[in-house]
């Protein structure tokens, strides 16, 4: 980096975190000013303006606010005390936004729940919080019902459209006040009580429920807000579910807070995508996971470059992505940024450095208190030395981040509000990590920082296998596979082999015509450009990835089902090293594998 492009990007640092600051530093400094304050506050600042548009509703600030007295007044009919909760379960609209914030006025708190789930895993979701209500859009219902028999208490269920089973709630509702309630009449509340519950991924496992506060809530909001540097004449495009932190948190609240609007679409669309931007004139989106991938796997279309974009924000933009995403489309500003919902670590790469999930200067150490620490990939546990206490990387040294707890209203993020059990709470926990008494939550995710702060992504903990003896990253021999042409999508994952120590890697492929992959070439291309450990042992030809809502691809069904031909139904191959090309796994080759008779 030359000097003056190290200058450029110290201002660009300088300008983003001082505007950040100004904004998220008052919320803790006004303990008793909630969502429900700032909510009216910008319903009699803003008014009429046009707040949340859909091809369902549209509302104004003053019809968001006046529709969550509604649900408030709802809420409190039904006996709802403070801290208890309500279950929504509703696809994208801005009518889901004035559900849960009439919930919050009213001192209840709402559990997003991922409009994908069925069965025992949606019951999960309602159980772990201890739900006394759940409200389903009727669409959503038959879904609802594989979920009832594991329910383990005696929820009520109110129905948000038509259905003969259940109360309707969107016409119970229409009976309450859309004013503010009085003031001498209200839940007292304060930024350390709850206001939503929103589910990790379940990536790994079943999903856990965060507990976003009143203050988590509004610094997301008035953060992001800064972050992006918001203005009334933005327009937000949101296509991420509703259920999720970016998607509807940091989407909406960043425009909300200084009087613009968000364009709520009910699903993503590659398709449909830019032709939506360019209708509804927005000058930002947000993206999370695969998204842009998909975008780029899209045909060259009208709209392509026809838009207004100024900006686009999210994490989750692999390398391999970066430029041909920003240069197809012509965007003039990616904000990546790396953060999670429950967690207190959050970089920002306000520059624009492609490959970096955000950058911490020297000068602001002491704000954002991160550091990556010596991490064991086998033991899946980080490293202490001889007295107990843990081992700071050095530059470029890969390691898990963490970041120190603290409640400090001078550092913002600092705070750790933990989930709905305690037991995940403690697991995430550090203690005694660089002297004793002190706490770090940990991510969960490895990284490494270069000598001028920039932080890049290697891996999920979990993700990362060993093979041969050394350490395998999923995510760089993805992008690397990536770079040979041809992969529409993915995922690469380590997979046991009979009695060997390890996991060998193995990847699932999209591609648009299979046949037509020369895999002589892609052979060659693997040996040229990976460590032999790294190279995939095992290759899976699949139709299409199974994601989670949020664009976050699933490995844990791929490890289970291996490279088992009588399990898997797709092309399997495998990289023979004695006749030093890839070939089909039928029944006969994988049990030689299995019992060792093959050379790996």
């Amino acid at each position: 980096m030359n000097l003056l492009s190290r200058l450029k990007s110290e201002a660009a640092y300088l300008k983003g975190f001082l505007r950040t600051l100004r904004r998220t530093t008052p919320i803790a400094k006004t303990p008793n000013r909630t969502i429900r304050d700032l909510a009216e506050d910008l319903a009699h600042t803003y008014a009429d303006r046009v707040a949340l548009i859909s091809e369902r509703e549209t509302f104004t600030y003053r019809d968001w606010n006046g529709r969550a007295n509604m649900y408030s007044g709802w809420a409190r009919s039904i006996g709802l005390k403070k801290g208890e909760v309500v279950a929504l379960m509703m696809p994208n609209r801005p009518e889901y936004l004035s559900i849960w914030l009439g919930i919050a006025k009213a001192g209840g708190v709402t559990a997003l729940i991922n409009t994908n789930l069925f069965s025992q895993s949606l019951a999960h979701c309602i159980n772990v919080v201890n739900a006394r209500a759940v409200i389903i859009a009727s669409e959503l219902l038959q879904q609802f019902e594989t979920a009832k028999p594991f329910l383990s208490a005696d929820v009520k269920i109110f129905a948000h459209g038509e259905t003969p089973d259940y109360p309707r709630i969107d016409q119970s509702v229409s009976g309450f006040s859309r004013e503010n309630q009085p003031v001498s009449e209200r839940v007292p509340l304060t930024i350390n009580d709850k206001c939503v519950y929103i589910y990790t991924s379940g990536t790994t496992g079943l999903p856990k429920a965060a507990n976003i506060n009143h203050y988590r809530l509004q610094l997301a909001m008035h953060g992001y807000s800064a972050v992006t540097g918001a203005t009334s004449a933005d327009r937000m495009y949101d296509c991420l579910p509703l259920y999720h932190t970016v998607g509807g948190i940091t989407a909406p609240g960043s425009v909300l807070t200084v009087g613009g609007s968000c364009v709520i679409r009910d699903k993503f669309s590659a398709r449909e995508f830019w032709s939506d931007v360019v209708r509804y004139d927005c000058t930002m989106f947000c993206y999370i996971g695969e998204l842009c991938r998909y975008l780029n796997n899209t045909p060259p279309g009208n709209y392509d470059t026809a838009h207004r974009i100024r900006l686009c924000y999210g994490n989750g933009l692999r390398p391999d992505v970066w430029i041909p995403f920003r240069d197809r489309f012509k965007l003039p500003h990616i904000l990546e940024f790396y953060a999670a919902t429950e967690g207190n670590v959050t970089l920002f790469n306000f520059d624009s450095k492609p490959g970096s999930v955000g950058r911490v200067p020297k000068w602001v150490e002491k704000k954002i208190v991160a550091k990556i620490v010596k991490f064991d990939v086998e033991k899946e546990d980080v490293v202490r030395d001889s007295q107990g206490f843990c081992i700071e990387c050095a530059p470029n040294e890969i390691g898990e981040i963490i970041g120190e707890i603290t409640n400090d209203p001078e550092k913002p993020v600092g705070r750790f509000e933990g989930y709905a059990e305690a037991g995940a709470t403690s697991k995430k926990i550090a203690t005694n990590v660089f002297k004793t008494g002190d706490s770090w939550f940990r991510s969960g995710d490895l990284m490494r920082k270069d000598e001028l702060g920039y932080y890049y992504f290697i891996d999920r903990i979990g993700d990362t296998f060993r093979w041969k003896g050394e350490n395998v990253a999923t995510n760089e021999v993805s992008e690397t596979l990536t770079g040979f042409g041809g992969f529409l999508e993915t995922n690469v994952y380590g997979v046991p082999v009979g009695d060997l120590e390890g996991r060998a890697g193995m990847a699932a492929l999209v591609m648009e015509d299979p046949s037509k992959l020369n895999l002589p070439a892609f052979r060659a291309y693997l040996a040229q450009h990976l460590p032999d450990y790294a190279r995939p042992v095992f290759l899976r030809f699949q139709h299409h990835l199974d994601i989670t809502g949020t664009f976050k691809q699933k490995k844990m069904d791929l490890v289970k089902e291996g490279f088992n031909p009588d399990v898997v139904e797709d092309a399997l191959y495998f990289n023979d090293v004695a006749s030093g090309r890839f070939v089909r796994i039928d029944t006969p080759l994988y049990q030689k594998i299995c019992a060792g008779d093959v050379r790996l």
